[in-house]
């Protein structure tokens, strides 16, 4: 009776954190890198845009090669074919994303903004059709922000690829740096 009464005095006594309570300096020095890195990337969105693309065609690379290599675990004909041509476009438009950077920018831009003026419809129209009981006010107010979002971005395409993809790794960076260094003092005070 005794343990379960000090458990809830003390969430964090039962919990599985102390092994991170015990890295809380390292978890907080991992933040300050992703908020240095975030400032960096602020510093010249144009430079982390490109460099976000780059990763984007490293990673359409490496599926690329793993298609093609799952393509030869397939036994018949027709799969192996459209796995091998499936996983051949990813390589292509890997090296495309490398060989021309601010077009691939362009692209990615583009069906960003396309996707968050789908999303914030979508969501509008899923608030309307929510009971009038629930807080569906809060889901109107978010699919409005993402449908002007994604409309901003496209108004100022394709110039708006210059820096929207470095802006919003920046600003990735920097939310995820601050989370990393609230968590570790938050597991400091823990102790």
């Amino acid at each position: 009776m005794t343990n379960a009464s000090g458990t809830l005095k003390n969430p964090l006594a039962g919990s599985d954190t102390a092994p991170l309570r015990a890295k809380s300096g390292w978890i907080v020095a991992l933040g300050v890198v992703y908020l240095l890195a975030g400032f960096i990337a602020l510093g010249s969105v144009v430079m982390a845009t490109v460099a976000s693309v780059l990763v984007v065609g490293v990673m359409m690379i490496i599926a690329g090669v793993a298609e093609v290599f799952s393509a030869f675990q397939i036994k018949s004909w027709g799969k192996f074919l459209l796995w091998v041509l499936l996983g051949g476009l990813y390589i292509i438009a890997g090296f495309v994303t490398f060989e021309n950077p601010l077009l691939a920018a362009a692209l990615l831009t583009l069906i960003l903004g396309a996707s968050l003026v789908a999303s914030g419809i979508m969501r509008i129209i899923l608030a309307f059709s929510m009971k009038r009981e629930t807080p569906w006010i809060w889901v109107v107010l978010s699919g409005l922000i993402t449908l002007l979002l994604g409309l901003l971005i496209l108004a100022r395409w394709p110039v708006s690829s210059l820096y929207i993809l470095g802006l919003f790794l920046g600003i990735d960076l920097i939310m995820a740096g601050a989370g990393w260094i609230g968590l570790g003092f938050g597991l400091r005070r823990g102790r």
